[in-house]
């Protein structure tokens, strides 16, 4: 049976599909407008990005989505926070998803635009703070996601308490649901749509190196991990030779620090990590993955729209409203 349209106020998805937000430099504007133009919902992970950067991203995504919805997805624990919103607000995105932490301010920088806010939230009270701040939809995010964790719970013991608060505002489920067994099953306890990354990398539009590809295609179940990071939340990735030197707290300290987040251990540098493997340089970075990455089934790189298609497929053979 055909999954239902996602309606965010007066943004509707034919697809129920957002394509999760992947920092640094994962998902840019072209995977986020391959995916808005096949009826998903498609995002730019825009942290890490300067101002002109993330222009020129939204400028792409909006060529390529003919009409359709997208946004950016971007780290309150991010220094450039506030610069990376503004010019959101400024080039007018459908929406923008927040996480690693929870902005209020937010709200009020988008106050007298149609620019939709999603929260990421982890638990029933960030959702009921996320309502009552005037979130248009939550995102809620449990343990199977990939990059930096906000719980340790999975995402099936959380939506019960976050659809409670949510009250009519649409709930899109996130982490390890790319499959269809799992996308009916938050849809059957009442999520509104689902949120999918990990996927994704897999697509051609998709901004991630060959190397980088390459162990999500290899990846194992037993290789999937949690590291520690700078941000100070835990990040989940695939095992290799510096997530080696993390978990023995080995890595290298950062050198000339350019201070990109709020706060930072400086363990490591982990936007310099996620750069040099998205670069091609997994042997000196951080491949963050979703817990489920070794479900994939097709590990052959194909456009996103052939991707959000199966993922579509699959579920529709189990949905039952």
């Amino acid at each position: 049976m055909k999954l239902p349209k996602l309606k965010i106020k007066d943004l509707v998805a034919n697809v129920p599909v957002i394509q999760g937000g992947m920092a640094v430099r994962i998902s840019t504007g072209r995977l986020a407008g391959a995916v808005a133009a096949a009826g998903g919902i498609g995002i730019i992970g825009a942290s890490g990005m300067e101002a002109e950067e993330l222009r020129r991203e939204i400028g792409i995504a909006r060529q390529l989505a003919r009409g359709g919805i997208f946004g950016i997805n971007v780290m309150f624990a991010a220094r450039e926070f506030l610069t990376i919103v503004q010019t959101a607000i400024k080039e007018k995105v459908d929406l923008i998803i927040a996480g690693a932490g929870f902005s209020r301010d937010i709200f009020k920088l988008v106050a007298g635009t149609n620019i939709k806010i999603l929260p990421i939230v982890s638990s029933g009270r960030l959702a009921r703070t996320a309502k009552v701040c005037g979130a248009d939809a939550i995102v809620v995010e449990g343990k199977e996601a990939g990059g930096h964790l906000g719980t340790d719970r999975s995402i099936f013991d959380i939506l019960p308490e976050v659809l409670a608060e949510a009250g009519d505002l649409p709930v899109i489920a996130a982490g390890g649901l790319g499959f269809g067994e799992e996308i009916c099953r938050v849809f059957k306890m009442g999520a509104s749509g689902v949120q999918i990354a990990t996927n994704f990398v897999l697509s051609e539009e998709c901004n991630a190196s060959k190397q980088f590809k390459e162990m999500y295609q290899r990846a194992r179940k037993d290789e999937v991990i949690l590291i520690t990071s700078p941000v100070g939340l835990p990040g989940r990735a695939i095992k290799n030779e510096f997530v080696e030197k993390i978990l023995k707290k080995e890595a290298p300290k950062p050198e000339g620090c350019d201070y990109c987040l709020k706060n930072c251990s400086l363990e490591y540098c982990i936007i310099q990590a996620l750069i040099n493997s998205q670069r091609g340089d997994v042997d000196h970075g951080v491949v963050f993955s979703g817990e489920n990455v070794w479900k994939i089934k097709n590990k052959t790189i194909r456009p996103a729209a052939d991707i959000l298609k199966d993922i579509v497929s699959e579920a529709e053979e189990c949905y039952k409203p």
